[in-house]
């Protein structure tokens, strides 16, 4: 007995000890500690700026570098404001003799933009940036035998800053303009910055000699034209006509600063062996720098020990007013930024462990898988959506938004059968539109997550119009309040009407047939095909999948090898014209030998006009009504089925604070506070392990040995007594 008395006090006491730590994956310093926990699922590709076009990194890459401009984190509707600059950019409109003319002059052939940087802001640490005593870099030309020590950036015993500075700026759109960086907005570019079209060919070519004799490229030893230092802190671009919509692209990580040190520095061909690259660990300015970084497990960030002064913004009553900014987010109003010290992303490939780590509080934010959205959200018999009650008992707050983005079924309008402008072409366009039930798609194969679209623009760009105004009327009536899909019989008779009565063409007889090109045709997908089937089966026609991979598809796409083929796209800035661009009739992908972005080669002249006109306007009276015209040509065109604009709906922890969502800008986490106290309170109490069957069946071979042992105690005494 005494045994099992001591194991029993051991037990207690290791359980005691230790049960904390069973089933958490963060050690307890830091779960207890100023960290945001979250999560990635597939490695970054990219985190260079000059080449990263993904959503996911782009959240990344904004914690660690900084444009000259950003958005206001509060103010509705999207705001840009100075970030490393002093005063928002200036700018000049000028004659072909670089004259200043008015903005609305027909003279106009330049806009001049001035940047002016602030002095007080400075990179993260780097050994890019050490120099030797002679003034030299220090880590400029690395031998074999030191590379052998180095594993990751934290080997190097020396690191150091620098001021940033306007060569910074113009060294990123140089190493933009060198087509071996890939660079995804290079030719959009080249359209508008003088010379970069030229400097690009030059400076590819000087690459390829530069990469055959295995020496670094140095950018500073090449010009573009209309990219200019003016002196320490201030640059200049110079643009073709006028593009105001270039401040928007201004604020987009692309033209992020890049020091060139760091890019010398990485050019090594030993750092580039150990995947040591500008792709890997981005030099910045921000809040946060890359501390440690393991591509399949995990990615650290940490508070930028140099970084400038920053504040949460301040709104007056109007402001916040006309933002409807709740009352929480105010809370910090002025208080220097960032709020929180380190952000640790781990790898999370499987829905169901995020999940069941979620609600254990492990992770502070999460997103709301199929399979889990019946558990958390009710949806009520209006089509109202908010939390069950199980995720408000433990204070989960639900943010839902639409995204600025639009997926949609796009016809080939430069083929024989679906494409073209006749009256019996888009009648048949419109009578498919019609049988597309999108509020059913939304409602079986993305939970209500989603609102049909009425045209291309999303809701909180300008130009998206709500309620009657906004429906689109060759696909929707206005019923008692609300938008109500026409009849099927009525695009039956559209049908019929473009030569295909109940599908059956008068031509020759047969049953109309259409291709519908599809990037994938597992398992997971054949609901989606099958639903997408019987939509074209309501009118008699078929529809015959065509799978294929990506890279094919996307190829097939650009050559106006498809039919019909679904898309989406997202914003890159809040601005009518990023939406509207994608039917532009210059921008054809075959037109433009797969360089344009309107895949469904529409082009129709007078929507040309329009765009052309409308796109360099400002936000006036005027531009709407010119927009709308635009969309009431489209809408009766029928070049997309304009299918819906996805809703984002994340979870949060009640000790996260501040959360806003924004869809456009990506650098949200200096915003961010973490109640860490909260945090640690919560896993306690809902993380208390289960202790008695473990001690139980712990305890159960002694249990069950103890009878045994009594016996043998019992015949022992007895054997002695008899003994004696």
């Amino acid at each position: 007995m005494k045994i099992i008395a001591l194991f029993l006090f051991l037990l207690l006491f290791f359980v005691n000890a230790y049960a904390d730590a069973w089933n958490a994956p963060h050690a307890a310093e830091t779960r207890n500690s100023n960290v945001l926990f979250t999560v990635f699922d597939l490695p970054y590709k990219h985190l260079d700026p000059v080449v990263s076009y993904s959503q996911v990194e782009y959240k990344v890459i904004s914690q660690i570098l900084e444009p000259v401009l950003s958005y206001n984190y509060l103010k509705r509707p999207y705001v840009l404001e100075p970030l490393t600059l002093d005063q928002m950019p200036k700018v000049l409109y000028l004659d072909k003799d670089k004259n200043e003319v008015d903005e609305h002059s027909s003279a106009l052939a330049y806009s001049y933009y001035t940047f002016s940087l602030r002095k007080d802001i400075y990179y993260q640490n780097h050994p890019s940036f050490v120099k030797s005593k002679d003034g030299t870099l220090l880590y400029e030309n690395l031998s074999e035998n030191f590379l052998q020590k180095i594993k990751t950036l934290n080997d190097f015993s020396k690191s150091s800053t620098r001021n940033l500075e306007a060569k910074d700026y113009v060294y990123a759109i140089k190493r933009m303009g060198v087509r071996q960086n890939q660079s995804p907005i290079l030719d959009i570019m080249s359209e508008y910055i003088v010379g970069l079209d030229i400097f690009s060919k030059q400076v590819t070519d000087f690459a390829k000699e530069k990469k055959k004799r295995k020496e670094s490229l140095d950018l500073n030893m090449y010009d573009i034209e209309g990219v200019k230092v003016i002196d320490t802190h201030t640059f200049s671009i110079l643009l073709k006509g006028k593009y105001p919509q270039f401040l928007y692209w201004m604020a987009m990580n692309f033209f992020a600063p890049i020091p060139w040190e760091a890019d010398l520095f990485y050019q090594q061909e030993g750092l580039i062996e150990k995947n040591l690259t500008f792709d890997t660990s981005p030099v910045g300015t921000g809040a946060y720098y890359i501390a440690e970084y393991n591509p399949n497990k995990l990615l650290r960030l940490k508070k930028n020990p140099n970084f400038h002064d920053d504040f949460y913004p301040t709104l007056s009553q109007e402001e916040i007013k006309r933002s409807s900014v709740p009352e929480d987010l105010l809370k910090d109003a002025g208080k220097k930024l960032p709020f929180i010290d380190e952000v640790i992303y781990s790898m999370e490939k499987e829905s169901i462990p995020l999940w069941n780590k979620f609600l254990q509080g492990y992770y502070d934010a999460s997103g709301i898988s199929s399979d889990a959205f019946g558990q958390v959200i009710n949806v009520s018999s209006s089509g109202q959506m908010g939390l069950s009650q199980s995720m408000k008992s433990k204070e989960i707050q639900l943010k839902m938004y639409v995204e600025p983005n639009i997926y949609y079924l796009a016809f080939n309008m430069l083929d024989p059968i679906v494409g073209g402008y006749s009256e019996s072409a888009k009648k048949l366009r419109q009578a498919i539109s019609i049988v597309q039930n999108e509020e059913e798609y939304i409602s079986i194969f993305r939970n209500e997550r989603g609102i049909a679209a009425q045209s291309p623009i999303p809701p909180k760009i300008f130009g998206h119009l709500e309620g009657k105004e906004g429906i689109n009327n060759v696909v929707y009536d206005w019923v008692d309040g609300k938008s109500v899909r026409k009849s099927v019989s009525y695009a039956k008779k559209l049908l019929s009407e473009a030569g295909y009565p109940n599908g059956i063409s008068r031509k020759t007889g047969k049953a109309l047939v259409l291709n519908y090109d599809v990037t994938a045709t597992g398992p997971d997908e054949r609901a989606l095909i099958d639903w997408r089937r019987k939509q074209f089966a309501k009118l008699g026609i078929q529809l015959l999948i065509r799978g294929t991979d990506y890279n094919r598809f996307q190829d097939k796409v650009k050559k106006g090898k498809t039919q019909i083929f679904s898309f989406g796209w997202g914003a890159d800035y809040p601005d009518p014209e990023n939406f509207l661009f994608l039917l532009y009739g210059p921008n054809g992908s075959v037109i433009t030998k797969g360089a344009g972005v309107n895949y469904s080669n529409y082009d129709n002249a007078k929507f040309n006009t329009l765009f052309e006109k409308m796109k360099t306007m400002k936000n006036t009276a005027k531009r709407l009504e010119i927009i709308q015209e635009m969309i009431k040509i489209v809408q009766e065109d029928a070049p997309w089925v304009w299918g819906f604009h996805p809703k984002r709906m994340a979870l949060y922890h009640k000790w996260v604070k501040n959360v806003l969502p924004h869809p456009i800008s990506g650098n949200f986490m200096k915003y961010r506070r973490i109640d860490a106290k909260e945090r640690a309170r919560k896993q306690e109490e809902w993380n208390k392990p289960a202790l008695f069957p473990l001690i139980l069946l712990l305890l159960l071979p002694f249990l069950l040995a103890y009878p045994l042992y009594r016996a043998y105690q019992s015949r022992q005494k007895a054997f002695i007594k008899k003994k004696k």
